[in-house]
């Protein structure tokens, strides 16, 4: 049989160590909210694939609909042979976007490089180069993506310099007020780049590595104000917020505030590799032909696969079970909050199923080290969980929605073990 440790040791001689593993397990197989490693012991999934498992693992309706297109052919490459998967998906996507008027939709392969061609398109339509984006947010490692992403370690050490014409705004969270990051932007405009030099302003519903904080409703009709006023292409990053996560189809949809672009990802395909922008049709319109496109992006499967999640998020009611999740997880870790002999805890925080709260030391200051800890005693009981925030030091939820209540709360109980404070701590 085969090990964990010893594919791990195959690993490390194999891959570089740059892209790192949360786990030392390797899995052998899954089924919604469960997986087993190859040493053939179950887990509770609460990571989903960082967002990527909304539907669960290996959905019935998402893995026929690909047995289905794989019968029928796997690659044509879109821009040289057309299928109707692909339009099919578009059309969808251009009807259930938070966009007025037409919509267009492009597909790629994963959420960078989506957020690299939301900026292309935006420069192309806007004639213009700058680009802001704000601190703690997390849009990609690509090399343009990377500088929008807020944070330097471990994303950017080493590789600089960054791409010109990008900057960054404080997120109101913290001691950061709406007000403040407002008045960083008016700075901005100010003293380092004039407003009408800027493309785009791309910014996450919730910031997801960030720690999962929600951007203040008030800042989003704020900043669709500003786009406005100054000919700014207001761009939101759903890569990690997108279907059914949040309890809206898409993150932004909870402000009423529409965007211009939308990056898409991760929920999109059931664990199929599927990315796209969404967008008002006259900003899509605006590069010429062949100034966009990928060999492999919306690739059939992946589209049969997502048209099959967006089937299931709708007739399973995703939506509204991803609030009910939501609240039984909050409730749950305010029940942890203060208990003896529990590591101490904050408020929870985030929207809908994607629910986060901080680890913290004898003093409430964030402990990422004791999130580590956290994550790592979960894992031995048979839970699998992430962490986030600037620090670590945040838990992250993000369960599949299909999971079942008594799975949801068996990986809530292995939770509460995992947070028992142990000897010497």
């Amino acid at each position: 049989m085969q090990s964990n440790a010893a594919l791990h040791r195959r690993r490390l001689e194999a891959i570089p160590r740059g892209i790192a593993n949360v786990t030392a397990i390797a899995a052998d197989r899954a089924e919604n909210a469960e997986l087993w490693d190859v040493e053939g012991r179950r887990y509770i999934d609460f990571a989903a694939g960082i967002a990527v498992l909304n539907t669960g693992h290996r959905h019935p309706r998402v893995m026929a609909a690909v047995h289905a297109q794989l019968d029928r052919f796997t690659h044509t490459a879109f821009q040289v042979v057309a299928y109707e998967p692909y339009v099919a998906l578009a059309e969808r996507l251009n009807a259930l976007a938070p966009i007025a008027g037409d919509a267009q939709t492009l597909l790629f392969s994963t959420g960078a490089e989506a957020v690299e061609n939301a900026v292309k398109i935006a420069r192309r339509a806007t004639g213009r180069a700058s680009v802001i984006a704000f601190t703690g947010a997390f849009h990609g490692r690509s090399l343009l993506t990377m500088a929008l992403t807020g944070k330097v370690a471990p994303y950017k050490t080493g590789f600089g310099p960054m791409q010109g014409g990008i900057h960054h705004v404080p997120f109101p969270s913290g001691d950061v007020t709406v007000a403040e990051s407002l008045r960083a932007l008016d700075l901005l405009f100010a003293a380092s780049v004039d407003p009408r030099q800027v493309a785009a302003i791309v910014i996450e519903p919730v910031q997801g590595e960030g720690g999962f904080h929600p951007t203040p409703h008030e800042l989003l009709r704020a900043l669709r104000d500003i786009c406005d006023r100054h000919g700014i292409l207001l761009v939101a990053d759903e890569v990690q917020t997108g279907f059914a996560r949040t309890g809206k189809l898409f993150g932004i949809e909870h402000s009423g505030v529409e965007p211009d672009l939308i990056t898409v990802a991760k929920g999109l395909a059931g664990g199929f590799p599927l990315a796209g922008v969404i967008g008002r049709k006259a900003v899509m319109d605006a590069c010429d032909p062949g100034g966009l496109g990928t060999t492999f992006g919306g690739s059939p499967m992946a589209c049969a696969a997502a048209l099959a999640v967006l089937d299931v998020i709708e007739e399973e009611r995703l939506c509204e079970r991803a609030a009910t999740i939501g609240a039984a997880l909050s409730a749950r870790i305010a029940g942890f909050a203060g208990r003896n002999g529990l590591t101490r805890v904050s408020a929870s925080r985030g929207l809908g199923a994607m629910v986060a709260f901080d680890i913290l030391d004898d003093t409430g200051a964030p402990d990422p080290q004791a999130a580590k800890r956290v994550v790592a005693r979960a894992l031995d009981r048979g839970l699998i969980i992430l962490t986030c925030g600037p620090l670590g030091q945040a838990i992250r939820i993000l369960a599949p929605l299909t999971i079942p209540d008594e799975q949801l709360a068996e990986g809530l109980d292995i939770l509460e073990q995992a947070l028992a404070r142990e000897t010497g701590e």
